[in-house]
């Protein structure tokens, strides 16, 4: 007996924020292993009831998988003939329809839980993002967060980037200084990053450039870092001000625009960029730029 728990598992994966596209035969002529209405979900990684199985089965949970792969959100209807095109010999035609439930989100790793993260979560939590917000301090994190947002309360924020799947998205904006570098030289050795964004002046910029190069990390990858992080045109320091002008950029990002790095251009000459170096290496064991712009952003 086929069991048809899909409006359970459905009230769930609404819960849980999980997209998923609901099957539903809508119409069947001759042998069919299922009648018209009967329904089954298809999520990234499972399927939930079923439309009878065999091939038939296996080829339209393939066409809803990749239709939460690529992101669509219009209803497709289609037709089989259960022949042996389909490799079944029921000898009918089915007609199914693929409708996208849910919208997909964006995982976001949030590290920091000053001020600007704080008025993130809230602008955050209007938008397709499940956000894993870290920090080492309890007393940081407030009282209630938004459904989005789990909480990660832990005296290891660097070990968190190993548990985030693949194309997560980072933000880092932790008050420590050398956290900022550790976790920066994590994300960058995992390379798959959707996108990654350090908060912090062109000058810090510069000193974490050149410290990832002393440790092997090429200019590609280095590139990768997005540090000044926000929309140029947004000039304010006000923690939301700041919240706004980064979630655009995240919005952009997840829109497929390309995001710059914010380098300064190549065109410095030689004699500049030995003077910067000689600059960022004077001024390494310091901690005073991180310190200045945790002030007006953390």
């Amino acid at each position: 007996m086929f069991k048809d728990n899909w409006i359970q598992a459905l009230a769930e994966l609404e819960a849980k924020g999980t997209p998923c596209v609901m099957v539903t035969v809508l119409e069947d002529k001759g042998s069919v292993p299922r009648g018209a209405g009967t329904k089954m979900l298809v999520t990234e990684s499972e399927v939930i009831a079923t439309i009878g199985g065999g091939h038939l089965e296996h080829v339209a949970m393939k066409a809803a998988q990749e239709m939460l792969v690529h992101g669509e959100s219009d209803m497709k209807i289609e037709r089989f003939n259960l022949g042996a095109r389909l490799g079944q010999c029921c000898g009918g035609m089915v007609t199914l329809s693929f409708e996208p439930i849910g919208q997909q989100r964006h995982v976001l790793a949030l590290f920091g839980a000053g001020h600007v993260a704080k008025a993130m979560v809230h602008i955050l939590a209007t938008l397709p993002f499940k956000v894993i917000w870290v920090d080492e301090r309890e007393d940081q994190f407030p009282d209630v967060i938004p459904d989005n947002v789990e909480m990660r309360l832990t005296d290891d924020p660097v070990g968190e980037i190993s548990t985030l799947p693949t194309d997560s998205m980072y933000l880092v904006l932790t008050h420590n200084h050398q956290l900022d570098f550790d976790l920066s030289r994590a994300i960058l050795k995992r390379g798959d990053a959707k996108y990654f964004g350090l908060i912090g002046s062109l000058s810090k910029r510069k000193r974490f450039d050149y410290r990832l190069k002393e440790r092997g990390f090429d200019d590609e990858t280095i590139n990768t870092m997005i540090c000044p992080i926000g929309i140029d045109a947004v000039k304010g320091k006000h923690p939301a001000e700041i919240a706004v002008s980064v979630t655009g950029e995240l919005i952009a990002c997840y829109q497929g625009e390309q995001i710059a790095n914010k380098r300064e251009s190549s065109s410095h000459s030689a004699s500049q960029k030995q003077a910067e170096k000689l600059s960022i290496l004077k001024r390494e064991p310091e901690d005073n730029d991180n310190k200045n712009n945790e002030k007006i952003r953390a």
